[in-house]
């Protein structure tokens, strides 16, 4: 008989869920939801840097894109599934109460964005995360050493100071922390109280200081010196982190019941997107696996061997067990990759969204234009000349997340003249998220860890061939695309298949059910050299900008 897992991925707009047969790999139907209020733009304010997503949006679109896929595919699959996981965007966490529960589920914070989930890209504790590379970089022992020695403002502990900081009835009603991945997973099991709450070893090795050779999180005193409000929230915490492919528990009868799946199937221990995108994407030492969308995720592996005493500075952390079992996954990634794209497309269709009052033909036409303006930018943006004098952009529109975290620093172009016209300018764009990803690859090549090629995933990976080809200019590398529309989702279905036993290993189960390449980008040796110029003068804007720190 037939037996399946379930992915469930979700992402900053849309939750995606994937059905997997473990013994083919076949991906037999998969379904995604837009979060409704996230939608409308609720809670969110960009001027201040501050996106907030609300609980129930992740609950509501859970029943729906669960419930979504079974109209897809015979009567009675449901009832063979085996196991399911959960990855979700992170650091993306949210202060509980002592039951376990989200302040935003209850009554008396229902509105408030403070008791909500904290978005990845949230940066309003800049200030937060600058306290805690302080105290962390003078401290006995550096616990931001497998961190890349740089604490981010998007990431846990940053966050959960800044919102005790500027809401004290938020602070007097919380218990504890949570990253979304490990809540998704303890709602299933029904482990949501902070007493049997189990957390999984990607988000808290990467995010929140949890390293073993600490034996578990940085003590108490750390935290609560940093700034009282702190005090004991880590001691709310358990220690015991367990890698994804092990059982965080079973999936409660009142779950089964609303998700129409068999009551008691295997629960996987959560992750964040990109490192379950990586699975899918068959990672190993040697290879970068990027996750393309808004912004990127940039995942690699090597063994404890090859990295000896290496702490690689200014990624997103080095953490044994967090991709694969008996690795050490490297992460690292840009805060802005397709948001700078839409950023300029929100700019430049600017005027035609100020208009009311159209006729059907009007706004037909308006929204063909906002379909196309992309893609004819791509178009003329890839029939131009590649020179050393064109314009230069920096991708830093959204901060800079690695190398060395900094969402202080802002996006700069120089070169530009009146000759630049749109796609000259989106040609710069494009280009500087290009240059953003090289310097990522050639901090790990510097520091130690081989990159020799890499595997993208993502929609911007399908979307454009004239930024992937720009992607493979630059780096001077081959790129392969993956062939699975859902990779993440799919990395997550590879993961419940080993928690739920129908593979021995991690790498049993990619042999069949990891996602194949359906194209590969070769660099232009042409356009390499020239690329080598214009990056020497993204690196010199960089320090410029930057005041000599980049």
């Amino acid at each position: 008989m037939s037996r399946y897992t379930l992915g469930l991925d979700y992402g900053s707009d849309s939750v995606r869920a994937l059905l997997v047969d473990v013994a083919t790999g076949e991906e037999l139907a998969s379904h995604l939801v837009n979060y409704p209020r996230w939608a409308q733009g609720l809670y969110c304010d960009p001027s201040k840097d501050q996106f907030r997503q609300h609980p129930q949006d992740y609950i509501d679109s859970l029943v729906e894109v669960v419930n979504g896929l079974w109209s897809q595919v015979p009567a009675g699959t449901a009832d063979k599934v085996v196991g399911m996981s959960f990855d979700t965007t992170g650091s993306t966490p949210v202060a509980i109460n002592s039951q376990g529960t989200p302040l935003a589920l209850t009554e008396e914070f229902a509105e408030n964005p403070n008791a909500m989930f904290i978005l990845w890209k949230d940066h309003t504790s800049i200030k937060e995360a600058n306290e805690i590379t302080a105290a962390a970089t003078n401290n006995d022992v550096n616990y931001l050493s497998h961190m890349g020695g740089i604490y981010s403002s998007e990431w846990y502990w940053a966050k959960a100071l800044h919102i005790f900081r500027v809401d004290s009835s938020v602070k007097a009603a919380t218990y504890s922390w949570v990253e979304h991945c490990d809540w998704m997973t303890a709602l299933m099991c029904g482990t949501t109280h902070p007493e049997v709450l189990k957390l999984g070893r990607c988000a808290t090795g990467h995010k929140q200081m949890w390293n073993e050779q600490w034996g578990g999180f940085p003590p108490n005193s750390f935290f609560s010196n940093i700034d009282p409000l702190l005090d004991g929230v880590v001691d709310t915490l358990n220690a015991t982190t367990e890698p994804s492919d092990q059982v965080a528990g079973n999936l409660t009868a009142e779950w089964a019941e609303k998700l129409g799946l068999p009551q008691g199937i295997v629960v996987g221990y959560g992750a964040f997107d990109c490192h379950m995108g990586a699975v899918a994407a068959n990672v190993r030492p040697g290879v970068l696996t990027k996750v393309m969308g808004t912004s990127t995720c940039d995942i690699t592996v090597t063994s404890q061997e090859q990295l000896g005493d290496t702490c690689v500075k200014g990624i997103c952390g080095q953490v044994d067990g967090s991709v694969i079992p008996g690795m050490v996954g490297l992460e690292a990634g840009q805060s802005a990759f397709g948001d700078l794209y839409a950023w300029f497309k929100n700019l430049v269709l600017w005027p035609t969204r100020q208009l009311t009052n159209l006729s059907d033909a009007e706004q037909a036409l308006v929204n063909k234009l906002e379909d196309s303006i992309l893609v004819e930018l791509s178009k003329a943006a890839a029939a131009l000349p590649v020179t050393s004098n064109d314009v230069t952009a920096l991708d830093w529109v959204n901060g800079r997340r690695t190398p060395d975290a900094d969402q202080s620093v802002a996006m700069a172009l120089t070169g530009l003249k009146m000759g630049t016209d749109a796609p000259k300018f989106f040609k710069a764009l494009v280009e500087a998220t290009a240059f953003g990803a090289r310097a990522i690859t050639e901090r790990f090549r510097s520091e130690g860890v081989p990159i020799e090629s890499v595997v993208v995933i993502g929609g911007i990976s399908k979307k454009s061939d004239y930024v992937m080809q720009t992607c493979a200019d630059v780096w001077n590398c081959p790129i392969d695309v993956l062939e699975s529309e859902q990779s993440c989702a799919l990395g997550a279905a590879i993961m419940a298949a080993v928690a739920a036993g129908e593979h021995v290993t991690v790498a049993d189960a990619q042999k069949v059910m990891a996602s194949s390449v359906c194209h590969q980008y070769l660099p232009n040796p042409e356009r390499v050299a020239v690329y080598d110029e214009l990056y020497a003068n993204y690196q010199a804007l960089a320090s410029y900008v930057n005041g000599d720190k980049a």
